[in-house]
């Protein structure tokens, strides 16, 4: 690395001399909390102004997604009116004329509410047609508001368990279509954070960017060893405006934890402490470059996996020089097919590789959207963008691995526990009541062929139990799901029959033998040894294991 790099590295503060453990998205076990960031952003006009354009986005995004499942809202309330009667005809007639009046002015806001319902979200025939004007609107807003939300957006993209299809498709686009800011203003940061002319750094740059996207963009260009290379530039002042957009969005939640009900179900404030960490992680060039050399690392015994190559003396926080990929977007069939690469294999890599992420390195690509990866004329799959990972110690991967043993294994007591284990549950939630509804709903699904089973349908069959007991999606899982439902996603476009957990089963078999062998070895032989502390060797798991295993040489032997 050259003095002027080094030099710029430094410049940028003690936080990039931290180690990169540190800085990393800490996925940790529910007790470990995450520091807050401090901010000393203050509200002045313009902020108010700014606080005002922002609630008015989410509340009519929140008021549309409301009426858009309204008819599970009032199935859960008419249930609890049901039970608040019962009750009143066991007390006084006072109670049971308290629940008349109660029922009525349910009854009036129940019609307002479903003529509003049909304003705003149209009949049946028109229903589809409103959700694509309406999800067109949400994307321009959410450009006009600038970076911040147009990562949001891009996060709400890969939802499709909260959001209606139009919406998923629409904010979709937020990947590639966001609108470049000028090439004039990409060159002065380029030249100010290298210390030199682009003409003495590369031997050739292209006038206009390949891609935009919400922190940066990218150009091609070719350094004057010859080397083809992508160039990344980070947006001017993203730093200003993220930390008062945060700073905005804490008093939103602070104003939303008033209401109980808003929730119950997430951790809103966790959640926007993970996206405060994991933003301010890929405002730096420098950690992304080191988390894609360790990702390289990580799978240098993979020959179809590949990282680009960082050139360290052309980069620093907001200027990153990496090899210049050309390749097939994942989600682009014709182009695999007319190349003669299978989709459905390249998806199944994909999705082995991020069960060897989650459950054997611990260490994950956070933001896996078509847009961060390439499929290579060869097969071989590209990762891009090492801006947002996540790390996840060995408390958690032990309770994850242990979740997916119960799944192959269709235990569900297991699950119900599992689910208790990871916090998926409100403090002081007696277990007692909820392990047998868990376990009802589990045995249902374990009684369907595994193909017909997705998260988008355990998603749907949860809704009724999310109202009645106290779930909620802890934040040290907002990724991780997140990860896994846009792989989801990603595999319904490529493979019409994909199902995650039929093509994640044998692989998570593999990695889950691969752990707990290696466990279960040095735990038995500390007792051969006399070296246990008092540690115990769950035989009946070990004959589960030992089964999977007999059956797994099996089926590879076919």
């Amino acid at each position: 690395m050259s003095n002027t790099a080094l030099k710029k590295i430094e410049d940028n503060g003690e936080r990039l001399s931290e180690p990169v453990e540190k800085r990393e998205l800490a996925l940790v076990s529910p007790e470990a909390k995450v520091p807050e960031r401090k901010s000393e952003a203050k509200l002045g006009f313009r902020g108010y102004l700014r606080l005002a354009s922002i609630s008015r986005v989410i509340a009519t995004l929140s008021l549309y997604l409301y009426l858009d499942q309204y008819d599970v809202h009032v199935k859960h309330q008419k249930k609890r009116l049901g039970a608040r009667r019962a009750a009143a005809y066991e007390l006084t007639r006072a109670a049971v004329f308290g629940e008349w009046l109660h029922r009525l002015r349910f009854s009036i806001l129940d019609a307002f509410l479903r003529v509003l319902r049909r304003f705003v979200l149209g009949g049946a025939k028109t229903q589809l047609e409103n959700q694509e004007r309406q999800a067109v609107w949400l994307k321009d807003k959410l450009i006009e508001l600038g970076p911040t939300f147009i990562k949001i957006g891009q996060s709400m993209g890969t939802r499709a368990d909260l959001l209606p299809l139009p919406f998923v498709k629409e904010l979709g686009t937020l990947v590639d279509q966001v609108p470049p800011f000028p090439n004039a203003t990409a060159h002065a940061i380029i030249e100010r954070e290298l210390g030199r002319k682009i003409s003495e750094v590369y031997s050739e740059f292209d006038a206009e960017p390949v891609a935009a996207a919400s922190l940066g963009q990218v150009y091609r260009a070719r350094l004057h060893s010859g080397e083809e290379v992508a160039v990344k530039v980070q947006r001017p002042n993203l730093e200003a405006t993220i930390k008062n957009d945060i700073f905005i969005l804490k008093r939103v939640a602070a104003f939303a934890e008033r209401f109980e009900q808003l929730n119950e179900n997430a951790d809103w404030a966790g959640m926007l402490r993970e996206f405060d960490q994991t933003i301010h992680e890929e405002m730096d060039y420098v950690a992304e470059g080191r988390n894609a050399d360790r990702f390289r690392e990580n799978f240098k015994n993979w020959a179809n996996i590949r990282v680009p190559e960082i050139y360290w003396d052309a980069t620093t926080a907001k200027v990153l020089t990496m090899d210049f990929i050309r390749g097939t977007k994942v989600t682009d069939l014709e182009e695999q097919e007319r190349k003669n690469i299978s989709p459905a294999k390249v998806n199944r890599l994909l999705i082995k590789t991020y069960l060897k992420q989650l459950l054997e390195d611990g260490f994950f690509h956070a933001d896996p959207h078509p847009g961060n990866l390439l499929v290579q004329d060869d097969g071989r799959l590209t990762f891009f963008d090492f801006g947002m990972v996540g790390r996840i110690d060995s408390e958690l991967q032990s309770k994850m691995i242990d979740a997916f043993f119960h799944v192959v294994s269709k235990d569900a007591a297991g699950i119900a526990q599992d689910l208790i284990n990871l916090d998926f549950l409100k403090p002081g939630t007696p277990h007692s009541t909820i392990k047998p509804v868990v376990e009802r709903m589990f045995e249902f699904h374990f009684n369907l062929k595994l193909k017909d089973v997705n998260f988008k349908e355990l998603t749907y069959d949860l809704a009724d139990v999310m109202y009645d007991y106290p779930f909620r999606l802890p934040s040290n899982f907002t990724y991780i799901m997140r990860a896994l439902m846009t792989l989801e996603g990603i595999g319904i476009i490529t493979d019409p029959e994909f199902n995650f957990f039929e093509t994640a089963k044998p692989y998570a078999k593999e990695f889950m033998l691969k752990r707990e062998g290696r466990d279960f070895r040095k735990l038995f032989v500390d007792k051969l040894m006399g070296r246990d502390e008092g540690g115990k060797i769950d035989w009946n798991r070990t004959w589960k294991l030992a089964k999977m295993a007999f059956k797994t040489v099996l089926n590879t032997g076919q």
